[in-house]
């Protein structure tokens, strides 16, 4: 069928005249994925070739497949797309002048175009070419023994014909990570550091990053009504400044409230879209409910958060936040790191799944070691990422925290509490103003961390966890955390 082009509204009413979704309440559309409600990175894959064989630390996450074996799928998904309705448009990732790329989307489902519209850059000049070529082909599902993948659903990048391929799935999410990837891949050997990061600024100008896996914090933090948002996922940072792959926000609802998080409550809205999540017989969302999966989502455009910065691209940061949950309780809830603690935590990506946004993850929380806080998207080599990070920290001055959104007092399930958000935003408000620069600092050991002694009116017993916990039994629970440290790093 011949491809359309239409507007985001126009998408959105065909999405719901198609019954690919319902209108909630609140005005947005509610979508279900089916059987896979997150990312599936065994079915994702790199094709293998002259221009990534050298560049792609193969094994683990960086699945290859054959240019001959890709090329057969990708035939067969491209006459399944043909066969259905098509709706397609073409964007830009990255907000720099010099380092982004431009993507032609094909979609089967109206609701995947209005996904990206929202989620990527739509130019303000129509693009009459692009270098990339994304196809979602949603009713075609990969022979998977016939070509040796993993299950029925697939996710490839070529870099040498630059095509990206998904099919067998309808989470959204892939394809915001697919184009990430490819950005990952591409910007390094143009001297710029992709990150999985959320990011603000102030009235003075000065931005922070916040890096961290789903569910720790980056974008609850990052939608700070006293700061300008910048993004809440995907950044690059140049010689001259920080920069906005996206054009929009992919925030998790679940146990969302108007209190806690009101610029993202109030963004859902006519033209968002909710991913999974629940409604009542009225079509009231249940952001609590989490029967068909934690990773409940809403996409919505950047311009839907009021006073977002809108500059191409940004300052330096002087701050950035490494967002870590930690689920054993004996990482304070802010430290200070020099340069050599933040290579190990950047290469370690130590934090907690919460609320797994991965398919076939399980449900509950567990421990998790993901390199450059997204292993998953970055296909290079971990140690060339941080390499850049650190050039980029000595370049500006940057100052590095950790942050600890997760237990203190005790493991989880063993006694711990998790940090109040109230405590966490009052720490990053001590980051961000540069109020925690002139705090008296001690060590923590075992860890040789740097904590602030006292910070405002947060307790020292909040500060230091070892306050807070029987010696003995602090020592053994930092002692396994240690051990898993030290078998991450190799």
């Amino acid at each position: 069928m011949q491809p359309q082009v239409i507007s985001s509204q126009d998408l959105f009413a065909r999405a719901l005249e198609n019954n690919e979704g319902v209108l909630a309440s609140n005005g947005a559309l509610r979508v279900l994925t089916g059987q896979r409600t997150g990312r599936s990175p065994k079915d994702k894959y790199i094709v293998r070739d002259s221009v990534t064989e050298s560049k792609v630390a193969w094994g683990g996450m960086n699945q290859e497949i054959s240019p001959e074996t890709f090329e057969q799928i990708w035939q067969e998904a491209h006459s399944s797309l043909y066969a259905h309705p098509i709706y397609e448009d073409r964007l830009q990732v990255g907000s720099h002048p010099s380092y982004h790329t431009t993507v032609h989307v094909q979609c089967n489902f109206a609701w995947h175009t209005l996904f990206c519209q929202d989620l990527f850059i739509v130019p303000e000049v129509p693009l009459a070419k692009t270098e990339w070529h994304l196809i979602n082909a949603t009713y075609y599902t990969p022979d998977a023994s016939k070509y040796g993948l993993n299950g029925h659903a697939a996710v490839v990048l070529d870099f040498t014909h630059k095509r990206v391929l998904i099919c067998g799935t309808h989470y959204a999410g892939e394809m915001k990570k697919a184009m990430f990837s490819v950005l990952n891949f591409l910007l390094p050997d143009q001297d710029v550091l992709p990150m999985h990061c959320a990011a603000n600024k102030g009235a003075d100008g000065k931005t922070t990053l916040f890096f961290g896996l789903s569910g720790t914090g980056k974008t609850t933090l990052s939608a700070d009504p006293d700061r300008q948002l910048i993004g809440d996922d995907e950044h690059g940072w140049s010689s001259d400044g920080i920069f906005n792959f996206e054009g929009g926000c992919y925030a998790k609802c679940i146990r969302l409230s108007k209190e806690g998080e009101p610029l993202i409550w109030d963004a859902i809205r006519q033209g968002s879209i909710m991913e999974n999540v629940v409604l009542d017989a009225n079509g009231v969302p249940d952001y609590d409910d989490a029967s068909i999966t934690e990773n409940t989502r809403v996409v919505y455009p950047l311009d839907f958060i009021p006073g977002r910065a809108t500059e191409l691209v940004h300052g330096h940061p002087n701050s950035v936040v490494f967002l870590t949950c930690d689920l054993f309780g004996v990482l304070p809830p802010v430290a200070r790191l020099n340069h050599d603690q933040v290579i190990d935590y950047f290469l370690t990506g130590y934090t907690a799944l919460v609320g797994s946004t991965e398919f076939g993850a399980g449900k509950g929380i567990k421990t998790t070691f993901s390199a450059c806080f997204g292993a998953p998207f970055f296909a290079r080599p971990p140690q060339e990422y941080a390499a850049l990070l650190v050039k980029r920290l000595k370049e500006t001055g940057a100052e590095v925290y950790l942050v600890n959104t997760g237990w203190g007092g005790g493991s989880y399930g063993e006694g711990g509490e998790r940090f109040p958000l109230k405590v966490t935003r009052r720490i990053i408000s001590a980051i961000t103003s540069g109020e925690i620069r002139n705090c008296h600092y001690e060590k923590l050991q075992p860890f040789n961390l740097d904590i602030p002694t006292a910070l405002g009116d947060i307790s020292s017993s909040t500060l230091n966890p070892r306050l807070v916990w029987n010696t003995e039994k602090y020592q053994e629970a930092a002692d396994k955390l240690l051990d898993l440290f030290m078998h991450h790093k190799g």
